[in-house]
C-alpha cells in the first residue's frame, strides 16, 4: 500500500466500516456474512485502490464490492444446499436496483440497525451489547469491559442475540410511531452508553475516544428528527453539553483534568447554548425524565464561571428530583459530592460511606475516588490514600490510573 492510501484508507475504515455494515445488514439480512462481505472488500480495496485509484464514491464501491462477494459466497453454500440458490439470485437481481449511498435523503441505516439491535424480544443486555458491538464497532473484548464481563460471556450473548434476530425474521426497519414509544427507551440506552463509552473510556490509554462519542451525538440528533420526545432531547442535550468540555478535560500529553480544574474558556459555547435550549424545551413539556434532569446539572455545571460560584444548591435539589426518577446509586453518588460542595466534606462522606456500606458501589472506582478526596480535604490522609489504592486497583483506564498514582504520591510526600 502506497504511503499516501494507507492513512487515508485507515481514517475511511473508522469513519465509514459502521455505515457500510449496517447497509449490508440490511441488504443482506445476516450480520455475519454481511461483516465477513465488509471485510473482504476493503482487503480488495487495498490492492484495487493502490492501482487504480480511490472512486469517486468509495462507501458505494464498498457496498457494491461485499454485495458480489457475499452472492458468491452464498453461490458456494447453494452447491451443499440448494435453498441458498433462490437468496443468491434475489441479491443479484437487486444489485441492478441500487441507490446512491451517498445521498443524505436516504433514512440512516445505522438508525434501523439500532432498532433491530434493541428490539424487545432481546433481553437488554443483549441489546446494548449487540449495538455497541455491530452499530459502533467496538471489538467484544471492549464489550465486555464495558459491561464488566468476560470475553467469552459477551461472545456467546452477541451470537444468541444475532441467532434470534435471524430466526424471529425481526425486519430492518424504524418501527411505526405507534410502536416507537415503546421502544424508545431502550434505544436511548444504547445510545447513553455509546457516548459514555466515548466520552470516558472504559480502559486502555485514551480517556476520550471521541469517534464514539460522536457517533452517540449524531444518532441522538436523528432520533431528535425522528421522534422529538422530551427524553430524546434531553438525552441529546446531556451529550452535547457533556461533550462541550471535551478539550479541557485532558493535558496535551493526555492526563485527566477534574471539573473544578478545567480551563472553562476551552468549553464549546455553541454546544452548550445548543444543549441548554433543548433542557429548555424537554423541561417546558412537563413530561420530562432521568436524562432531562441529568443535562439540567450538566447545564448548570456549563453556564458557572467557576466551581466555587457553581449553584450547588440548585444541583443538589435537581439531583433529588433525579433520585425519584431513578434509584441509580451513582446518581446517588454524584448528590453526595454535590453535597459535599454545598455542605462540607464531611456531609458529603458520609453519604459515600452510607452508599459503599450498601453495598452496589463496592467495585466502582469512582465511588473509592470519591471518598479518598473527600477524606483527604479532611486530612485524614491514612483512610485517603487507602481508599485512592482501592480506586486504582479497580481502573483500566491509563489516565485515570495516573492521576490515582500521582494523588497516592503527593500524600506520601
Amino acid at each position: 500500500m502506497t504511503t499516501d492510501l494507507q492513512p487515508w484508507l485507515h481514517t475511511f475504515y473508522r469513519q465509514e466500516s459502521r455505515r457500510i455494515l449496517a447497509t449490508l445488514i440490511r441488504l443482506l439480512g445476516d450480520f455475519d456474512l454481511a461483516e465477513e462481505a465488509m471485510q473482504e472488500a476493503f482487503s480488495i480495496a487495498i490492492q484495487q485502490w493502490e492501482r487504480d485509484g480511490i472512486p469517486a464514491n468509495p462507501r458505494a464501491w464498498m457496498v457494491s464490492t461485499a454485495r458480489f462477494k457475499a452472492i458468491d459466497q452464498i453461490r458456494r453454500r447453494a452447491k451443499f444446499d440448494t435453498s441458498y440458490e433462490e437468496v443468491a439470485d434475489t441479491l443479484a437481481e437487486e444489485l441492478h436496483h441500487e441507490p446512491d449511498y451517498a445521498d443524505d435523503s436516504i433514512e440512516d441505516d445505522r438508525l434501523r440497525l439500532i432498532f433491530v439491535c434493541c428490539h424487545p424480544s432481546l433481553s437488554p443486555e443483549a441489546q446494548l451489547a449487540l449495538t455497541l458491538r455491530e452499530v459502533c464497532g467496538l471489538s467484544t473484548e471492549e464489550v465486555a469491559s464495558a459491561f464488566l464481563s468476560t470475553t467469552s460471556t459477551m461472545a456467546q450473548r452477541i451470537v444468541r442475540a444475532k441467532t434470534k434476530i435471524r430466526d424471529a425474521k425481526i425486519p430492518y426497519e424504524v418501527p411505526q410511531a405507534e410502536q416507537l414509544q415503546e421502544r424508545l427507551h431502550a434505544v436511548l440506552q444504547v445510545i447513553y452508553l455509546v457516548f459514555n463509552e466515548g466520552y470516558s473510556a472504559s480502559a486502555g490509554d485514551a480517556l476520550i475516544r471521541q469517534e464514539l462519542s460522536s457517533e452517540a451525538i449524531r444518532l441522538g440528533r436523528l432520533l431528535v428528527e425522528l421522534l422529538p420526545e422530551p427524553e430524546a432531547m434531553g438525552l441529546l442535550a446531556l451529550m452535547l453539553i457533556n461533550d462541550s468540555r471535551r478539550t479541557a478535560r485532558s493535558t496535551p500529553e493526555g492526563d485527566l483534568i477534574l471539573l473544578a480544574n478545567q480551563n472553562r474558556k476551552l468549553w464549546n459555547q455553541a454546544q452548550i447554548r445548543e444543549g441548554s435550549e433543548l433542557v429548555l424545551a424537554a423541561l417546558a413539556t412537563r413530561r420530562f425524565g432521568a436524562y432531562t434532569l441529568q443535562a439540567a446539572i450538566s447545564a448548570v455545571h456549563a453556564e458557572s464561571p467557576s466551581a466555587e460560584e457553581t449553584d450547588w444548591i440548585q444541583i443538589v435539589g435537581l439531583y433529588d428530583a433525579l433520585l425519584e426518577h431513578t434509584h441509580s446509586p451513582v446518581a446517588a453518588l454524584n448528590r453526595a459530592v454535590a453535597v459535599a460542595m454545598r455542605d462540607g466534606p464531611e456531609a458529603g462522606l458520609a453519604l459515600v460511606d452510607e452508599l459503599l456500606a450498601q453495598g452496589q458501589l463496592t467495585e466502582y472506582h469512582l465511588a473509592h475516588a470519591t471518598r479518598a478526596d473527600l477524606c483527604r480535604r479532611l486530612g485524614r490522609l491514612n483512610e485517603a490514600t487507602d481508599a485512592y489504592q482501592a480506586a486504582l486497583r479497580l481502573t483500566r483506564q491509563g489516565p485515570e490510573q495516573r492521576f490515582l498514582q500521582n494523588r497516592i504520591n503527593a500524600l506520601k510526600e
